[in-house]
């Protein structure tokens, strides 16, 4: 093909990679791997060292790193400035610390293997310097993938993993000013080099632009599109967002994932935000997972198998370090053992930064080719095995151990109503019982919860409601009710199921997330649920109709009509699925109606009368 002849991509490529990731990902996450290792794996397979499909995997990670861009830009639009702002601490205190303690250790790793090798340490140490430099930079797109597929992304921990991965992209500008300084102790400095201080303004140039285009051009730009009503100009603009600004800092001389990620929290306040999350989502998606696979692809297994003991020993020795460093600034910066194991876990690996780095090391002459090979090569194989490591790592950390002073378990109880779940909902059901002097078992299994309610009044048990032991302790057996007030829907399903097993004579009342969980709960044999929102919606509706100037009589009419619509609809939702009864819904939607007609009568007359019946049966309907 003339694309292949050419040195780019052929039609058979394409789908090759694309038939790689569909396999590998859900093959490897089946087996509990992750998908990211898959995607290195297939990689490895089809790559210049394995099947041979492609030859030249550079071209496809130069285009693939576009994936880790657009990932960079969605973590943007999450992250508001307020909220960026709150988190400068850690970014740069936490991440500073780490970073700084891990260059400083790991250098002390790579001049001994250095020395290994015969290259003594005054000839070695800038060599050293930079592969562990390079090392520190963990990557983003393995580390973000992972907790995003753990959904730990929003977490503190999270925050605080995603504040130190901020900090190290912004270390890859002064560590390429470093390499440069290096070069030009230790080589000399070339005559068309740049002086440091224009690199720096250019690339705060650069930060001005991106800063300054975000908050006074973008908004307005992104409304005279929508306004043109084209979709895929949307799409295009957003694209061009991502790309533009990651071009720009490329220009500047800095990381275009931070460009991105600059762009999007500009427009993380921005009315478009979602818009632009989901146009930009699926490009993401693709872009990341053959950036993995042509990671996967770059691994020299020659390179390995000839310095296979270098490496080994490479790889062991600088990822056991630098979790060493990590665990330990973890624990000053006062993370438990939980969390610091876990970013130890997760950071212990060099990342896609590395390779600009020992690119530019190796073209300032400050590693050899041999030495940049084998320091890549750690890297990617660091890569490779973090989701093994973190994987054995969450598997077998045992569970955090609450504090539970003054909780008690929950044992030979025999209140007349139990109460599973005693949360905000809980709390205002439980008053009128308390009212009329109903003798009431309460459990929970949130530690803070328990003690927090304790200070108003209420003796909480703890005790695991999904659990037949506990509900017998609770005094399930003797209850006259269980009330079910949890928050998440697929634990109430299990309850109810318990329940309904094991005492099938007690009253089952069930809190419902939503329609939808309201008829499992139906079909499950629950004597009474209620959506959690529904009677305090209707409430709110009235109290709004009330401001608006209707009259009370006209409210309670109104607002028990919804009531029997919505009753009528969820009857018909529960002979006929979900979908059923949608005409019971109003909308907000202008209904198109049919165009008055006039027919001449004898005399001359016009009448409308046939339309006036035809509009009138619609209004009704």
């Amino acid at each position: 093909m003339a694309a292949e002849a050419a040195g780019g991509l052929g039609l058979e490529h394409a789908v090759a990679l694309l038939a790689t990731a569909v396999v590998a990902a859900p093959l490897f996450r089946r087996l509990g791997l992750g998908s990211v290792l898959g995607y290195l794996a297939a990689g490895l397979v089809i790559g210049p060292f394995g099947l041979g499909l492609f030859r030249d995997p550079e071209n496809i990670l130069h285009v693939a790193e576009f994936g880790v861009v657009m990932f960079l830009f969605i973590i943007g639009l999450e992250m508001r400035p307020a909220k960026l702002w709150a988190l400068r601490k850690e970014i740069f205190g936490l991440g500073a610390a780490q970073v700084i303690a891990c260059i400083v250790l790991l250098t002390f790793v790579g001049i001994a293997l250095l020395s290994w090798v015969g290259i003594p340490p005054a000839q070695g140490w800038a060599a050293a310097l930079i592969g562990a430099a390079g090392f520190v930079l963990s990557s983003t797109a393995v580390i973000m993938k992972m907790m995003d597929d753990a959904g730990e992304t929003s977490s503190a921990a999270g925050q605080r993993n995603i504040s130190i991965l901020l900090f190290e992209d912004l270390m890859i500008v002064p560590l390429l000013a470093l390499v440069a300084v290096i070069a030009g102790l230790t080589v000399g400095v070339p005559e068309d080099a740049p002086p440091l201080w224009q690199s720096v303004l250019l690339g705060l140039g650069a930060i001005a632009v991106v800063f300054l285009a975000g908050r006074f051009v973008l908004n307005p730009f992104f409304g005279i599109l929508a306004r043109s009503g084209a979709r895929e100009v949307m799409t295009a603009a957003a694209l061009l967002v991502v790309l533009g600004t990651a071009l720009l800092m490329d220009v500047g001389g800095l990381s275009m994932a931070m460009g991105a990620f600059l762009a999007g929290v500009l427009l993380s306040d921005s009315v478009f935000r979602h818009q632009l999350e989901a146009d930009v989502e699926p490009f993401r998606g693709i872009l990341l997972a053959l950036f993995f696979i042509s990671v996967g692809m770059s691994l020299n297994v020659t390179v390995v198998l000839d310095q296979w003991q270098l490496i080994g020993a490479g790889v062991l020795a600088f990822m056991m370090v630098k979790a060493l460093g990590i665990y330990g600034i973890a624990r000053i910066f006062g993370a438990d053992q939980r969390e610091a194991t876990t970013r130890a876990a997760l950071f212990a690996q060099g990342g896609e930064f590395a390779f600009v780095l020992y690119s530019a090391a190796l073209a300032g002459g400050v590693m050899s080719a041999e030495i940049a090979a084998v320091m890549t090569a750690i890297v990617i194989i660091s890569m490779a095995l973090t989701p093994l490591v973190v994987l054995v790592v969450r598997r077998y950390l045992p569970e955090p151990v609450e504090n539970r002073d003054g909780v008690e378990d929950a044992k030979d109880l025999h209140g007349r109503v139990l109460f599973i779940g005693f949360g905000r909902f809980a709390q205002v059901a439980s008053q009128g019982l308390l009212a009329r002097g109903v003798e009431m078992s309460l459990i929970e299994t949130d530690v803070e919860m328990i003690q927090v309610a304790a200070t108003f009044g209420f003796k909480i048990y703890y005790g695991d409601g999904t659990r037949l032991d506990v509900l017998h302790a609770s005094g399930a057996a003797n209850a006259e009710a269980i009330l079910i007030c949890v928050e998440k829907p697929e634990v109430t399903d299990r309850i109810v199921a318990l329940v309904k097993s094991e005492f099938p004579h007690v009253k089952v009342f069930a809190r419902a997330f939503d329609r939808g969980h309201s008829m499992r709960l139906v079909q499950a044999g629950v004597d009474y649920q209620i959506r959690e929102l529904f009677e305090s919606s209707l409430t709110f509706s009235a109290a709004v109709l009330r401001e608006l100037g209707f009259s009370d009589i006209d409210i309670a009419e109104t607002i028990e009509d919804v009531r029997d619509r919505d009753a009528e609809r969820f009857e018909m939702q529960l002979a006929g699925g979900i979908e059923a009864g949608r005409g019971l819904m109003r909308g907000n939607m202008q209904t198109p109606k049919p165009t008055p007609f006039t027919r001449p009568r004898k005399g001359g007359e016009a009448i409308n009368e046939e339309a006036e019946d035809i509009i009138g049966e619609a209004e009704e309907a």
